[in-house]
């Protein structure tokens, strides 16, 4: 599982030879706080679009600014370990800024995709992937299938109880 987890400069190097080699490099990104069904189904999804599947996660303080000061709930050493222990994805990355833009331009894959809660003019990084002879991919979104609906349903289950 550990073998999974690459700096950006190691996996930028990792995704150049493959591609020599003619690997088909499928990227998503997303925090992957409190992994659900949903995640589950759009990386198992995502992976069939090529060979290799890279998923870049945003670092604690960049999930913070996109979700707010109580999140994320896992920290991103855990959130990464948890996601290299799936079949389906092939390398794991954090990225600090605020959008994976630096990431996905540093690697350039085949395929870039998001969950069909974005629309393809939201998708970070889809022009650059396209310039560069990609294809953007919108997976479909699972319904009800969300982290925030889960904290949501924990901590309505577990108030009645204190």
């Amino acid at each position: 599982m550990k073998q999974k987890i690459k700096e950006r400069k190691d996996l930028s190097r990792i995704i150049k030879n493959l591609k020599e080699k003619g690997r088909r490099i499928i990227f998503t990104n997303g925090c992957f706080d409190l992994l659900h069904v949903g995640h589950i189904r759009y990386l198992e999804e995502a992976k069939t679009l090529g060979d290799v599947l890279v998923v870049g996660v945003n670092s604690d303080s960049s999930v913070r600014k996109i979700k707010g000061p109580e999140r994320p709930i896992l920290p991103a050493e855990e959130r990464i370990e948890i996601l290299s222990g799936l079949q389906s994805v092939d390398y794991v990355a954090v990225f600090d800024e605020h959008d994976p833009l630096k990431l996905i331009a540093s690697l350039l894959p085949d395929v870039l995709v998001k969950g069909g809660d974005w629309t393809k003019e939201q998708i970070v990084g889809g022009e650059v992937v396209e310039k560069s002879g990609g294809e953007v991919v919108i997976i479909p979104f699972v319904r009800g299938a969300s982290t925030t609906n889960l904290i949501k349903t924990i901590l309505k289950r577990y108030e009645k109880r204190t």
